[in-house]
């Protein structure tokens, strides 16, 4: 049985991972936000084991990881998944609620990483899997800084993985679709004021996601337990689409950029050195 190590337990995809872990028999220690919400975790059984954690506390995080080494005997998988959205147009974004973005989406998962590492790395095991999002791989209005957080942690997990292959760390890198969670629902925020030039464009991510509130195409569970099936297999992704949705927007961005790639080789080109 596997040990594993999950944040953002407390609803949506994270709850959905750490039931999926229990029901195979593993050992799951989940973070929460808030106090009251460990006996709910708790209440899924002897394994489920839970921790409060502000991410965005880079001390909390290295003791709290520290903690559930000790707990369990040792973490085999890490799961990088609390996290917020956000919606608004680049020009209407305030830096300071940028920042706070990056603060939990990117520099918190960075956080559990670091912590996490030299455990794994004294085992020469372990499994870091990181919950990005197709929004970091194909771009769409309104989603700009959102998607920058997870364009970034996808670049730190890619890396990661040429890192510390050789010591026989795994990292798996998740971008799903839309799921039928509470996350447009409760975990979306927004920019404001708005602006009224941008009503037909950054505008209108914010209503696709909050109108389509349970009507996402992708289960949760089923997700969560895709999930569980590629980091458990004997060579699992580094990058993992989940989603039909996911699939479409990905295969569009990239025949977009072979495209811009090709129509510009000329000048790629021209600029070798003599």
């Amino acid at each position: 049985m596997s040990n594993w190590f999950i944040t953002g337990v407390s609803t949506g995809l994270g709850r959905a991972i750490a039931k999926a872990a229990l029901d195979a028999g593993d050992t799951v220690v989940g973070t929460v936000r808030k106090p009251d919400a460990v006996a709910e975790f708790e209440a899924l059984g002897e394994r489920a084991i839970a921790m409060v954690l502000d991410v965005t506390d880079a001390a909390a995080v290295t003791a709290v990881v520290d903690a559930a080494e000790e707990r369990t005997g040792g973490l085999d998988f890490v799961v990088n998944n609390a996290g917020l959205g956000y919606t608004g147009a680049v020009e209407e974004t305030p830096i300071a609620e940028a920042k706070a973005l990056f603060d939990v989406n990117v520099w918190g998962a960075l956080a559990v990483i670091q912590a996490a590492l030299p455990h794994l790395r004294a085992r020469r095991a372990g499994h870091i899997v990181n919950i990005g999002s197709i929004s970091g791989m194909a771009c769409w209005n309104g989603t700009a800084i959102y998607g920058a957080t997870k364009f970034a942690l996808d670049c730190i997990g890619r890396t990661l993985a040429q890192e510390v292959n050789p010591l026989g760390i795994k990292v798996t890198n998740v971008a799903p679709g839309g799921m039928r969670t509470e996350f447009a629902a409760s975990r979306l925020l927004g920019a404001e004021p708005t602006i009224a030039d941008y009503a037909e464009t950054a505008h209108t991510a914010r209503g696709v996601l909050t109108g389509h509130h349970g009507e996402e195409p992708s289960d949760p569970a089923k997700t969560a337990q895709a999930i569980l099936t590629a980091v458990t297999s004997p060579e699992p992704p580094l990058v993992l689409l989940l989603g039909n949705d996911a699939l479409g927007y990905a295969t569009r961005e990239f025949a977009m950029l072979g495209m811009q790639f090709e129509t510009w080789k000329h000048l790629t080109t021209s600029v070798a050195a003599d």
